[in-house]
């Protein structure tokens, strides 16, 4: 339990520290208020106000995959929760599914998860350099299978798909439509999501 004496004498944390995974995670636990921070590759990221493009963005996100995860209970879906990925970086993805059984990842200390999610969904607004350069990076190397980047200032889509240890860009097919590999029928129409037809989004779901 944080006392109000621990949380006057731990230092808080400011963008740009660089922290061991266990201070950060110290003094992240004595700032109670503090609704995001990550660590990327051993530097301390806080988070930005939010827009309202991008709580839309990831509302629609999460009750796409949401709504997946209702259909197979063997899969769980989060949003905002906090992923140990290596050592040196701990990341609040926007949105993710990971599989809770047989998967890459596991329910670690402090119910946390340790390892890598299936799918991670980032909404990027103000940080599509971080979402698309020093974040894929990390994703990458650590094994995100699928990596899905809505760029919603853009209008535009990427997703990404872990093969032979790079990534690959998914294009959508004729209708406009991709399937994840990793969990068969999680089907994404892009133009409906563009659009913010959650309707037609949740409706090519299986």
């Amino acid at each position: 339990m944080v006392t109000a004496r621990t949380y006057d004498e731990i230092p808080a944390l400011e963008n740009g520290d660089r922290l061991t995974m266990r201070e950060f995670e110290r003094r992240y636990e004595a700032m109670p208020d503090l609704k995001k921070a990550e660590l990327i590759e051993g530097v301390v990221f806080l988070g930005s106000p939010v827009s309202l493009n991008h709580s839309k963005g990831q509302g629609l996100l999460s009750t796409w995959l949401g709504f997946y995860s209702s259909l197979h209970p063997q899969t769980s879906m989060h949003t905002d929760s906090s992923v140990r990925l290596d050592a040196d970086n701990q990341f609040q993805p926007d949105v993710f599914l990971w599989r809770t059984t047989g998967g890459s990842a596991r329910v670690g200390e402090k119910d946390l998860l340790d390892g890598a999610p299936e799918v991670v969904v980032e909404v990027a607004a103000s940080s599509v350099s971080r979402d698309l350069f020093s974040k894929k990076h990390v994703y990458r190397r650590n094994g995100v299978r699928e990596y899905i980047v809505w760029r919603v200032r853009d209008g535009e889509v990427d997703w990404f798909e872990l093969v032979d240890g790079e990534y690959v860009v998914r294009e959508p097919d004729g209708a406009g439509l991709i399937e994840s590999v990793q969990f068969p029928g999680l089907k994404l129409n892009i133009p409906a999501l563009l659009a913010g037809d959650l309707k037609a989004v949740l409706a090519e779901v299986t």
